[in-house]
């Protein structure tokens, strides 16, 4: 499916609504950064049906929306750049430069500055920084040296902090807004990937390593009581308005774990799909608490969770690899014009974006695929992915698309053989040991499939 831009032809659409069948809503609106399809996917939280589809750079990624939800900022990993969205008509009305492969973004409460992690590894190019935006210009204002491969970041309540996750250094690094100079460098005990800030301030929960969350308290800048043990590979997390709970996306477990933040303990686990192949990255709740969306990244969907129940109650189709790292979602209601027949997904009908390898006699449909294709090993592969130092994907031309047995088989079988090499990061440990055990068998299962698909005359095979 073409991807659908709004600007000029969504305003003439809700200028001449009753010819065109389209409906307006107002909704806190959900921005979805679609990696390999290089768009924006715009969902109507009150409908939950996409309600447009922005172009932006290369390999969008993260995700930060000003307070009065007026502006969207994209990082775009593969063209080094910032996309600015302007809601009102979700359209891209600026571009902005920024450090090598930016990861995710954060906007301050005042929507002054937008803080950009720069996780690449060009050294030409600001590697291992921060760029701040000036809002106001939509230029950096500030570059600022932060740990190695920085990834989430979160700014606190009142402005005055930013934390950012420091993938390689096993560190979180606070910054002062006033001055733009880092303040405290705080070691955590393994890999981070997502921070997020509760809403009093009083404590920052970053995910870390294989399997766990660490607490900060932003009081001391100290690490407070054991990690909190979680699925395997915890990505993004997200608070809840009131503060009592958060909510952890775990890429390799397909589930989102929920923290009660009172007692620092799991209090459920919930999975994400029910015929798997979901690997959650970004995670953000609707203001009123009532929801929280996931990107569910291995398929080209959103998961919806109710808070009330801890259920996922709705899957959205989106573009390809959906990232949306970040708080995606804006605090105000904002008007989205819903066109007819829905705003452009991702599902069956278009061309299927990842490139198709062969692996051990097995069709690997992903963007580890297209980095092997490269010349990659798969272990270097996803180590240039978990490490953000990745390019970004270049598919050379068109490829027949999987149907969705063959994509979750495929998609099983590379979970398994990723399950394996990062387990190899802590040889020896117990935990270590069950996440190549359960690699093991889930790639068997994901190969399984495939033969048992491959054996049958009617499939279409590639």
């Amino acid at each position: 499916m073409k991807p659908r831009t709004c600007g000029l032809l969504a305003i003439a659409a809700f200028a001449f609504a009753g010819l065109l069948g389209s409906t307006q809503c107002f909704a806190q609106n959900a921005y979805i950064a679609n990696f390999t399809s290089n768009t924006v996917s715009v969902i109507a939280t009150t409908t939950n049906a996409v309600c447009a589809t922005i172009p932006v750079g290369s390999g969008p990624q993260g995700v930060g929306v000003s307070p009065d939800g007026s502006k969207v900022y994209v990082t775009n990993v593969g063209d080094s750049t910032v996309s600015v969205i302007a809601t009102a008509a979700n359209t891209v009305i600026a571009t902005i430069p920024v450090g090598t492969g930016p990861q995710s973004a954060a906007v301050t409460p005042d929507g002054s500055k937008v803080y950009v992690t720069n996780g690449g590894n060009d050294a030409t190019n600001s590697p291992n920084t921060v760029s701040v935006i000036d809002t106001t210009t939509n230029a950096v204002s500030a570059t600022i040296p932060v740990g190695s491969v920085p990834q989430g970041v979160a700014v606190s309540p009142d402005g005055s902090k930013v934390y950012v996750a420091n993938l390689n250094s096993d560190t979180v690094s606070v910054i002062d807004t006033a001055t733009n100079l880092v303040t405290a460098t705080i070691d955590v005990p393994g890999s981070p990937i997502g921070v997020a800030v509760t809403p009093d301030g009083s404590k920052v929960y970053v995910a870390i390593g294989l399997n766990s969350v660490s607490v900060i308290a932003t009081a001391t800048n100290t690490v407070i009581g054991q990690p909190i043990t979680v699925g395997y590979v915890p990505f993004g997390l997200a608070v809840t308005p009131d503060g009592s709970k958060v909510y952890v996306v775990n890429q390799f477990s397909g589930t989102a774990s929920v923290i009660a933040t009172a007692t620092n303990t799991v209090t459920a686990t919930i999975p994400l799909n029910p015929n798997g192949g979901s690997e959650g990255t970004g995670v953000a709740v609707t203001p009123d608490g009532s929801n929280v969306y996931v990107a569910d990244y291995g398929l080209p969907t959103v998961s919806v969770i109710a808070t009330a129940t801890n259920t996922v109650i709705a899957t959205i189709p989106v573009g390809y690899l959906p990232s949306a790292f970040g708080i995606f979602i804006q605090p105000t209601p904002s008007a989205c014009l819903t066109q007819a027949g829905g705003g452009g997904g991702g599902g069956r009908g278009g061309s299927h974006p990842s490139v198709v390898v062969v692996w051990r006699g097995v069709l690997l449909p992903s963007y580890v695929g297209y980095l092997m294709s490269t010349g990659m090993s798969l272990n270097q592969a996803v180590v240039a992915i978990l490490t953000g130092t990745a390019p970004p994907p270049l598919p050379p031309g068109p490829v027949p698309e999987l149907d969705a047995a063959y994509l979750y088989a495929t998609n099983t079988a590379l979970k398994g053989l990723q399950s394996i090499i990062l387990s190899r990061a802590a040889p020896g440990s117990a935990a270590s040991k069950q996440l190549a055990d359960d690699g093991l068998k889930m790639m068997e299962q994901g190969l399984t499939q495939v033969r048992s698909l491959n054996a049958q005359p009617w499939k279409n095979k590639e």
